[in-house]
This record gives C-alpha cells, sequence and structure tokens, in this order.
C-alpha cells in the first residue's frame, strides 16, 4: 500500500517531450504533429446509440462521440464521478464495435478527430517508479510489484479502438499516416515505459501493426527503439518496456531480407549484444536471445561476432547470469558453421573451461551440457586437437575435485567421450597434464625446503634475529 501511495508522487515528464538527445533528430519528425485538443468543458450526457440514427447521421454522431471520450475523468477516487464514467466507458465500447462492424469508410475528418481523442486520452505522463519517488536504490524489476493504471477501464478501450483502427482492411494507410505520423510514433514509444503489463501489452500489438501497415515509418521506428536501448544501457539501465520492445524486433528480425544491410548488422554490434550489460537481463533475456539467434539463423558468418560479444559482456561474479549466457551460447552455437567456429574456439573454450571449474555447481554443469548437444560435438570433435588440450586441465581437476557428484559424473562421461574421440590425442593431453603437475609439485616442494631452511636459520641464531 505504502509502494501505491509514494507512485501518486510527482509525475515523470514523457521523454518525446525533452530535447535529451536521445530522440530522432528534429529534421526527422514529420511537421504535421499530432494536435491534442483540450478538454471539453460541460457535462457528459448519453448519446443516441449507432442503429437508432439514420446512417447519414452516423457520422456525425461518431463525432459527438468522440467529443465525449476526450474527458479524461479523476480515477483516483472511485466514488468521483461515478455516472461521467460509465457513460464514457459505454460510449468507448460503442465506438469500438463501430471501427470494427463498420460496412462503410469512416471520413478523414472523423479519421483525425478520433487520432485527436486517442491523443488526449493515452499520451500522459507516467507515474514514476518506486525508487526515484524515493530516492532509495533501484530493486531487481522482477521483485517489485507493478503499478496497475487506475484509468485502465477507459485506456483498454481507446487502446483497442486504435488497434481496431490500425487493424481495419478499411484504413487507407495514405490517409492514415497523416495522423499517424512521426510525433505520434514516438510517443507510443513512450508508453512503453509504463509499469502496467496490460498497457505495455497493447502497445506492443498496436506498434507491431503499425511497423507491418505503415512501411514508411519502419526505419523511424527502429531508430527510434535503437534510442530506447542506448538509454537504457548506457545511462539509466531502468525501462519497463525492453522485453516487449524486443518481443517486437524478433518479428523484425525474421522478416529482414538478404543479404543483411550494413544498418542491421551494426543494430546487432551496438544495440543487442550491450544489451547483455545491464543488471536486470534476466527479465528480458529470453527475449534478446530470441533476437541473437535469428541474426546468426539468418546469417551464419554473424556467429563469430555474438560468440564474441558474449565474452565480452560474460558475467565474472554472477552466477545465475553466467547459466543464461551458457543457454543462449548454446543456441548460437546450434546455427554456427564450422569457419565461423574456429575463428572464435580458442577464447570460447577458454570461458568454458572457467565454467567447467566453477564452484557454483549450476554454472559446471549448464557447461557440462554442452556435450549433449549433436551439432557442437561435431564442432569439437573436427577440431578436438584445439579444444582438448584448453579444456583437458578443467576437466582432470573436476573429476578429483569437484564437490558435487552430478558435475563429477558429467564431466566422467565427456572425458570419456574424448578418449573415445582420439586416444592418443587423450593420452599425449593426459601426459602433458602429468607433467604440468610433477612440475607445480616440485616448485612447491622447493618452496616448501627454502622456508624451512630459513626457520632453520632463524631457529640457530636466536630469537633476538631481525626478519624482514
Amino acid at each position: 500500500m505504502f509502494k501505491r501511495m509514494m507512485k501518486g508522487g510527482q509525475k515523470k515528464p514523457s521523454k518525446s517531450d525533452s530535447n535529451d538527445g536521445y530522440g530522432p533528430p528534429a529534421n526527422d519528425v514529420n511537421q504535421s504533429a499530432v494536435v491534442v485538443v483540450p478538454p471539453p468543458s460541460g457535462k457528459i450526457e448519453p448519446l443516441p446509440l449507432f442503429r437508432d440514427v439514420p446512417v447519414s447521421e452516423r457520422q456525425n454522431l461518431f463525432l459527438r462521440k468522440l467529443q465525449i471520450c476526450c474527458h479524461t475523468l479523476d480515477f483516483t477516487d472511485t466514488m468521483k464521478s461515478v455516472r461521467e464514467k460509465e457513460i464514457k466507458r459505454q460510449t468507448l465500447m460503442e465506438l469500438v464495435e463501430f471501427i470494427q462492424s463498420s460496412s462503410s469508410k469512416i471520413t478523414e475528418i472523423c479519421q483525425e478527430e478520433m487520432i485527436k481523442m486517442v491523443s488526449v486520452n493515452i499520451f500522459r505522463c507516467l507515474p514514476p517508479a518506486f525508487h526515484e519517488n524515493t530516492g532509495q536504490d533501484a530493486t531487481d524489476p522482477e521483485e517489485e510489484e507493478p503499478c496497475l493504471e487506475p484509468a485502465w477501464p477507459h485506456l483498454q478501450l481507446v487502446y483497442e479502438l486504435l488497434l481496431r483502427y490500425v487493424v481495419s482492411s478499411d484504413t487507407d494507410t495514405k490517409v492514415a499516416k497523416r495522423y499517424i505520423d512521426h510525433s505520434f510514433v514516438l510517443k507510443l514509444l513512450d508508453l512503453f515505459d509504463s509499469e502496467d503489463p496490460r498497457e505495455r501489452e497493447y502497445v506492443k500489438t498496436i506498434l507491431h501493426r503499425v511497423y507491418g501497415k505503415f512501411m514508411v515509418h519502419r526505419p523511424y521506428i527502429r531508430k527510434a527503439i535503437n534510442n530506447i536501448f542506448y538509454r537504457f544501457i548506457y545511462e539509466t539501465e531502468r525501462h519497463s518496456g525492453i522485453m516487449e520492445l524486443l518481443e517486437i524486433l524478433g518479428s523484425i528480425i525474421n522478416g529482414f531480407a538478404l543479404p543483411m544491410k550494413e544498418e542491421h548488422k551494426l543494430f546487432l554490434v551496438r544495440a543487442l549484444l550491450p544489451l547483455h550489460k545491464p543488471k536486470p537481463v534476466a527479465v528480458y533475456h529470453q527475449q534478446l536471445s530470441y533476437c541473437i539467434s535469428q541474426f546468426v539463423e539468418k546469417d551464419f558468418k554473424l556467429a563469430d561476432t555474438v560468440i564474441r560479444g558474449l565474452l565480452k559482456y560474460w558475467p565474472v561474479t554472477n552466477c545465475q547470469k553466467e547459466v543464461l549466457f551458457l543457454g543462449e551460447l548454446e543456441e548460437v552455437l546450434e546455427a554456427t558453421q564450422a569457419a565461423e567456429f574456429q575463428r572464435c574456439m580458442v577464447l570460447l573454450f577458454r570461458q568454458i573451461a572457467r565454467c567447467l571449474n566453477s564452484p557454483h555447481f549450476q554454472v559446471a554443469e549448464r557447461a557440462l551440457f554442452l556435450w549433449n548437444n549433436e551439432h557442437i560435438v561435431g564442432l569439437i570433435a573436427q577440431n578436438r586437437t584445439v579444444v582438448l588440450p584448453i579444456i583437458f586441465e578443467a576437466l582432470e581437476k573436476n573429476v578429483q575435485s569437484h564437490w558435487n557428484q552430478a558435475v563429477n559424473g558429467l564431466t566422467v562421461n565427456v572425458r570419456k567421450m574424448f578418449l573415445e574421440m582420439d586416444a592418443d590425442l587423450f593420452e599425449e593431453c593426459q601426459r602433458k597434464y602429468l607433467e604440468k603437475e610433477a612440475k607445480a609439485k616440485e616448485v612447491e616442494e622447493l618452496r616448501e625446503l627454502n622456508w624451512k631452511r630459513l626457520a632453520d636459520a632463524a631457529a640457530l641464531n636466536g630469537p633476538d634475529m631481525v626478519t624482514a
């Protein structure tokens, strides 16, 4: 309850309203920006149903109903304006039904006024996150209680109306793009930062449909999403809608034509791979992993770039994050060809060797599960002369001293697999490992002997001997 009370504090401004360098350049913005009409004055009174008036009067009635829906009502007090709220809700339901079932196209003026009404209702200052309002450190987004929008009974219907308009086969994109312009799209993207998951889901669906229907907006939308990612990665590490944006991108990437444009490859390197760095990566990792895999499946030559990117952002102290990375790595290797594998296998298996020896059993276990994948085993078999010498010591240490029995058993199986793969190579690696261990033992014995000599010398010289 305290969190909800605090969330009612100072509102955070819409990002698209500030010139902070992260919005698209000014000369890219369509000059026909959405004009938000002021809320009408006077009481809200119910209007007749569409079916109760002649067809010739329905467009005018549509406009009058839009005017009613431009009233914004206070939902923080459930007992306030109850009658007006119900009239507006019923009116919005009628508008949705009219758009969905109308046999004739709505006029351009109706379309313009409808987008104005939608703008009045959905484009608003979002409530601040709890940590922003209290000054406390940000907590794990998965543990935070989402702030549900109190006006959702109306907002849902407004979003549904917009969605029906966008997906309607009667909607002419040449006309609609005058009202659903760059300014409208940018403000729509701001709504992904809403804490209400129901709202983000609607915004995701609508933006995806806009991207599919309005080809003229596609580069602009990709660029605007890019800017949101940059701000999230390098400045705030706080955004509620990264997961939903990545879900849209997964579908967009799937539709990329081949050969892939340089712009898309730069997006992979500059935005998607650095998204592995922020602390809350676990929230959106599944969607991020899908996007990364789509790139590699589209163009297998990107596998080397992706694997090196993963290694660059590999976690050092976060074991749960390591488990996620190993799962993603397996998906990428699944689509990797031999030539790309050879370019990065040395760096890759040095990291895998460290994971094999991790004291956290889930990390070591997940690394050993890579050998359950036939494609990866095939790549390793082709390059065993390079791979086995890198990881042999890690395998031996696990067999000899890892505390977890399951990890110990999996390691024995992997060791046996290499022995069957190339017995001569295995024996050679074992011989070098034993030699290395013997030398290390000699060095350790020599060190112990030197310390013993020092101790004996100190004893001979008495207790007053000064040691440095």
